[in-house]
């Protein structure tokens, strides 16, 4: 990493240390008196030295044991203040590590599927929980180490040269040589931590997809090549790991080597003066105890600088998270309306029928409030790539009203999610503009337009509680009553009841050994207890067996009846009674209509429905 992104993210650090800045003075007060007091007591040390050769004289011993209980009490005092030392520092990362992992959780919730889309869920994981733990501990050593040493180092110069001033020069003479390893190791130490942390993200990734997958992986054999793939991100993880704790552990075997020459040339100037007649016994003890306790930080710092190398990279993941771009704004687009070719853009201001959301806001949210929506859609001339130069939906348009029932057919890939992904705004179109009664989507909250749609989706989701829980997730205040209404209207009522505790069972992560029919029972229940006034049916029924797709279906026209719904299927006797039936291929539609007229025009919906037809029938 370069040394300004190095610096960025440590003046990101710093603002959440910031609100704590009360707990920060009591860590550098009790780091302060913690190292005042270590190296007061090697003063009273050498006085005791000094007086064991006097004890015979009068009053010495009664000197020396008052010395002793000095130093018990000054022993005492520092490790009380090197206790709180530790407590606050450990609350100071708690909470700074718990604002930063909430805050990258709440920022998953605002990212646009797009950036999930294109992440590895895995990676995003591991973000937001190794990472952070990784980036913890390396900010408590930090704090623990970093204040104690600093001021160490400090305070044993001036304590020295409070006893002679030609020894100390010794010892900061020779103190550069470690300043100078330590520093060039670190900065060698970085980008190899930065790979540990990627190789890191990639491997929790894999596995997040493999346990979720495991019966498919089996299914087709592909344990060994999944295997492959873990081992060659294993070795990876495990050859930049290597290389970054290798470089950054050589910090602490060049330091202490450094620091041994420092004690030498203590003891060596010491022993000298001592001989001259320049330092007592005793303070030749006190310089040697402080060259001892000099050394020491600038081994302790060099492994918090290693440590730090490393939390500073894990930091810098999980701080790109946080400041990834979030969705846009309720209400922030302006839309514009180009004259050439009649293509719709949202940027800019046009001429034409211009309308800027962004001064609109708050007047769209309060029509949404007061007026709730009644199903009339309408789709003008809308683009839409997910990848740049990667064509999808091409000037599509269409006009639904209220309660019509619009089927959405066509081959793999033509564009029917995709066009459910718009009308939800789970993604913003490229161009052109769906209208949600007559104002466009983008001047109306999020959450106000999802609400007015109902959503059953082929890939069911049910979260670890109760069954009840799952059913009321759109709606907690639901009584018993309309609870069983909705469980019975999905026919989801009679294998609920069979379970161990009713709706009060609790299901595991994604429904855990519930069947895939009875997961998407649950999905369909979930909708039905808070009728919105628009559906949309994704494949809703692709995991149920006929019989109960059946019955299923005449819930399914008793609940649209009188609200705008848009069914996507590829069983094309699913969508027979359809309103208007839209035909999709390669982002456009090219056919449209209801059933018989589709088939009398013996078109691409008339070969789609042959093709699911029997054989037999297909020859009659």
């Amino acid at each position: 990493m370069k040394d300004k992104e190095r610096i960025k993210t440590l003046r990101s650090i710093l603002n959440y240390i910031k609100p704590h800045w009360l707990r920060l003075m009591v860590s550098v007060t009790m780091a302060l008196f913690t190292v005042v007091l270590g190296l007061y007591l090697p003063i009273l040390i050498g006085r005791a030295v000094d007086l064991i050769g006097i004890i015979h004289q009068e009053g010495s011993k009664k000197e020396f044991l008052t010395l002793l209980s000095v130093m018990a009490g000054v022993a005492g005092a520092g490790a009380l203040t090197q206790w709180i030392l530790n407590l606050t520092n450990n609350r100071i990362v708690f909470h700074v590590v718990r604002d930063i992992r909430k805050q990258a959780f709440d920022k998953v919730a605002e990212l646009p599927f797009s950036y999930l889309d294109g992440h590895s869920h895995g990676d995003v994981l591991s973000r937001i929980i190794t990472d952070v733990d990784q980036f913890a501990d390396g900010l408590l050593i930090g704090f623990t180490q970093a204040f104690t040493g600093i001021i160490t180092i400090a305070g044993t110069v001036l304590f020295m040269l409070r006893v002679n001033v030609a020894v100390t020069a010794v010892v900061v003479f020779l103190t550069p040589l470690s300043l100078f390893t330590a520093n060039f190791i670190a900065k060698r130490t970085f980008g190899m931590f930065q790979l540990q942390s990627e190789a890191r993200g990639e491997q929790t990734a894999l596995v997040n997809e493999m346990i979720g997958n495991q019966k498919v992986v089996q299914a087709f054999g592909q344990e060994e090549e999944v295997e492959k793939q873990f081992d060659e991100i294993n070795e990876r993880l495990g050859k930049h790991s290597l290389r970054a704790i290798f470089y950054s552990s050589l910090t602490n075997p060049v330091t202490r080597f450094v620091n041994n020459l420092v004690y030498a040339g203590v003891g060596l100037a010491g022993a000298l003066y001592t001989l001259s007649g320049g330092l007592t016994v005793g303070q030749l003890t006190i310089f040697l105890s402080y060259a001892n306790q000099y050394t020491k930080p600038f081994n302790e710092i060099s492994e918090v600088i290693a440590e730090l190398q490393n939390a500073l990279a894990c930091a810098s993941r999980v701080l790109e998270l946080i400041e990834a771009e979030p969705e846009a704004a309720d209400g922030m687009e302006t839309v514009q309306e180009e004259a050439a070719d009649g293509v719709k853009t949202a940027q800019g201001e046009a001429a034409d029928r211009t309308e800027t959301v962004q001064g609109e806001a708050a007047n769209g949210t309060e029509i949404v409030q007061a007026k709730a929506a009644v199903g009339n859609v309408e789709l003008e001339r809308v683009y839409f790539a997910y990848r740049h130069g990667q064509k999808l939906i091409e000037d599509l348009s269409l006009c639904v009203r209220v309660g019509q029932r619009v089927a959405i057919v066509g081959p793999t890939g033509c564009g029917k999610t995709t066009v459910i992904n718009l009308l939800m705004r789970f993604y913003d179109v490229n161009s052109g503009r769906i209208m949600l009664e007559g104002r466009d989507i983008r001047m109306l909250t999020r959450h106000s337009l999802r609400s007015a749609y109902g959503m059953v989706l082929q890939e069911t989701w049910l979260r670890n509680g109760t069954i009840w829980d799952n059913i009321t997730l759109g709606k907690k205040d639901a009584t018993k009553e309309e609870v069983i209404a909705a469980a019975k209207s999905s026919r989801a009522h009679g294998f609920i009841k069979r379970l161990p505790e009713g709706y009060e069972t609790v299901i595991g992560e994604d429904g855990g050994s519930l069947s895939q029919g009875e997961k998407q029972l649950l999905c369909i229940a979930r909708v039905m207890i808070n009728l919105p006034p628009m559906l949309i049916l994704d494949e809703a029924t692709s995991s149920i067996d006929t019989r109960t797709e059946m019955r299923i279906q005449e819930a399914f026209n008793l609940m649209m009846e009188g609200r705008t719904s848009f069914i996507v299927a590829h069983r094309l006797s699913t969508v027979r009674h359809a309103d208007v039936i839209l035909v999709m291929k390669n982002g456009a539609i090219i056919e449209q209509g209801e059933h018989e007229e589709l088939m009398a025009m013996k078109g691409f919906y008339w070969e789609m429905y042959r093709s699911q037809l029997p054989v037999s029938n297909r020859l009659s």
